[in-house]
């Protein structure tokens, strides 16, 4: 990947990849944001809330936003590879087959059996190893098999792609006090609040949501650097093994606080959501998770957007959630 600071994030750039991604023939989706008060959903705060429904996107989460950027810039052909829990896996795997190109998905043995066959729907080879050895395997098909690492995170053109949700965000909610969004390797929540902030709203207050398992970027902040761990968590979409280099320094920039939620108060979440029709995964509903639990601080009376990044669960997963 090009070592390229946060300075490269310009309005211009994120304005750009905002036309590409809504004039993508991958056919990205300007997704629905609703009002909290319009679901029967549970609130004990007195705010109000907006939902953008990302779970509605072409291919049920935010990540074919940043694949659509990627792919536009990219050279074309390929074979490509990369890493991935799902979701990411997923949107690559569509776009490779809309562009006739070849490669391979390396997914951690952690995430759902499900994904894997999804993505080896599309025609697209899957190959699982141990979390701690993603990068090692995505190496060696670059140096053996000659093969273009896709980064599922760690990417300015996916970054910038990512921001096209903010932009959208923007046009419905002009005046938003408080956004939160969930982080995995920090590519949405990077470009989420480099839009945000970029575009002027220089009050609006953002924050991330990591599982407590896999806090890679709550501990890049203490630290003052990208760190990795041995993540684990049930919303293994949010368990990279590690932050994001450029992802952390826009973060930094950008963002006001991490804040974390056990895989209990993820799982409440997920049921919760489901109950009142919205099919979310353990990783789309960390945002919630955060809100309902009072974990973001000064809500009362605020304007607030609540990312639901994700729908992607099988049926044999939610049979492992409360009723």
């Amino acid at each position: 990947m090009d070592e390229v600071s946060a300075d490269a994030v310009t309005l211009d750039l994120l304005r750009e990849a905002r036309e590409t991604v809504r004039t993508s023939p991958l056919g990205v989706i300007n997704t629905p944001m609703i009002p909290w008060c319009h679901t029967t959903l549970p609130l004990n705060i007195n705010c109000n809330i907006h939902i953008k429904l990302e779970n509605m996107q072409r291919t049920g989460s935010f990540k074919i936003r940043g694949v659509a950027n990627q792919f536009a810039r990219k050279p074309k052909g390929g074979p490509f590879v990369t890493m991935s829990a799902g979701n990411y896996g997923k949107s690559f795997a569509y776009a490779l087959k809309h562009y006739g190109s070849r490669g391979k998905v390396v997914m951690p043995k952690t995430a759902p059996k499900s994904r894997s066959t999804l993505i080896q729907s599309f025609g697209v080879e899957v190959e699982r190893v141990p979390t701690s050895s993603l990068m090692n395997a995505v190496n060696r098909y670059v140096q053996e098999d000659n093969m273009t690492f896709m980064h599922p995170y760690d990417d300015l053109d996916l970054i910038a792609g990512h921001a096209s949700l903010g932009m959208e965000l923007l046009e419905v909610n002009s005046e938003p006090d408080v956004v939160v969004v969930c982080c995995g390797g920090g590519g949405l929540l990077a470009g989420v609040a480099a839009a945000i902030k970029l575009s002027g709203y220089a009050k609006t207050k953002i924050y991330g949501v990591e599982p407590e398992g896999a806090c890679t970027m709550y501990r890049s902040f203490i630290e003052k650097k990208p760190v990795g761990m041995d993540s684990k968590s049930i919303a293994s979409g949010l368990a990279p093994p590690c932050a994001g280099r450029l992802p952390y320094e826009l973060c930094q920039r950008y963002v006001e606080a991490i804040a974390l939620v056990s895989d209990v108060e993820i799982k409440v979440a997920v049921s919760t959501l489901y109950r009142s029709g919205l099919l979310v995964e353990p990783s789309g509903a960390a945002a919630f998770a955060a809100i309902v639990n009072n974990k973001i601080p000064k809500l009362e009376g605020k304007n607030v957007v609540c990312i639901l990044s994700g729908g992607n669960i099988a049926k044999d997963e939610l049979a492992n959630f409360p009723d």
